[in-house]
């Protein structure tokens, strides 16, 4: 990542340490350690202050599940939702089956979330636990994976936000952010950094080596391309924040005090559905994405999100069953 005076350029590697060959550690894989390791920290603390109806070998059981629910569902979420053709795309090396190169990117929120409510109801059941009061601690722990997974898109360089302005192109905001990629693309002219020529080896394909270049650190080839490239919305940090930060904050504040079963998933959904249909507003719809009219399909799962959850925080404030958890103060169970 390189900073100028204007934009940030991308300019990251999706490595945390590579080994060659396209195989490494990579930052996406570690985000989602990450949120695994948060979600399973946080849930048994509570479990073993009694601010959940479950015991700590009970809290390391269900995060086991989870994350299968959460790497199965997303995958497979992604492959119905967005990409169906990986269904019948195959290829003679490792995994062989397009659905199963999670290597290669291609998890969906949305998918992840249905994977931990299957999840949690399979472990209610298995442990005579209501599954709403499941649901209610799935939902605050995942808020810690859904950040780290919103970082990691970044560091990708994918899922990018809405270009900026006409009017805010010709000098961007220090938070606009800027893709040596976009070089490549078929829609930018590249006759106009033809100049550019002379900065890579006259023996490499062109314009790829420019890009590389970048990658690479090159500072004269970052400076000489940024003032070239499209300034776009900083989608990834927005949603980092909003699924973050403020989404847990609210869960929080909501489940200070004992709450009735499906309450706390209930407002999940009403938040993160609401937080969601604002921020892709600023996030460009990704390739061959279904639209329903002038919405695209996250938007409109996440309005379906907001009615459901609606709904819950409703009806299952009225059921006639006593309120769990609080996080002020330790419970019986």
């Amino acid at each position: 990542m390189t900073l100028t005076f204007a934009s940030t350029v991308h300019t990251l590697s999706p490595f945390a340490i590579e080994f060659g060959g396209g195989l490494g550690i990579r930052w996406y894989g570690l985000s989602y350690m990450l949120g695994f390791i948060a979600a399973w920290m946080l849930l048994r603390w509570m479990a073993k202050t009694n601010r959940v109806q479950m015991s700590g070998a009970q809290a390391d059981d269900f995060v086991t599940l989870m994350v299968v629910g959460v790497l199965v569902g997303g995958r497979v979420g992604h492959v119905l939702l967005y990409d169906q053709s990986l269904l019948w795309t195959t290829s003679s090396s490792f995994p062989f089956w397009g659905l199963l190169a999670i290597h290669q990117g291609g998890m969906s929120s949305h998918g992840g979330m249905a994977g931990v409510l299957i999840a949690a109801t399979i472990f209610a059941s298995r442990n005579k636990i209501k599954a709403l009061h499941m649901l209610d601690c799935s939902a605050l722990i995942c808020c810690p994976g859904l950040m780290f997974g919103r970082l990691a898109n970044w560091v990708n360089g994918e899922l990018i936000g809405c270009a900026l302005p006409a009017a805010d192109q010709v000098n961007p905001p220090w938070w606009s952010v800027k893709y040596p990629n976009e070089v490549l693309e078929g829609t930018f002219d590249v006759s106009k950094i033809d100049f550019l020529r002379p900065l890579v080896p006259p023996n490499q394909p062109w314009p790829d080596a420019l890009v590389w270049s970048a990658y690479e650190g090159n500072e004269k080839v970052i400076t000489a391309i940024e003032p070239h490239l499209t300034a776009y919305y900083p989608s990834n940090f927005i949603q980092a924040f909003t699924d973050g930060p403020i989404l847990f904050g609210v869960l929080c504040v909501v489940w200070m005090k004992p709450r009735k079963p499906g309450v706390i998933a209930g407002w999940f959904l009403l938040v993160y559905g609401l937080l969601r249909e604002i921020t892709e507003q600023y996030r460009a719809p990704d390739v061959g994405v279904t639209m329903i009219g002038s919405m695209t399909l996250p938007m409109f799962i996440s309005i379906v999100m907001v009615v459901i959850g609606s709904v819950m925080v409703v009806i299952c404030a009225r059921r006639k069953v006593d309120p769990i958890g609080g996080l002020c103060a330790q419970n019986s169970r």
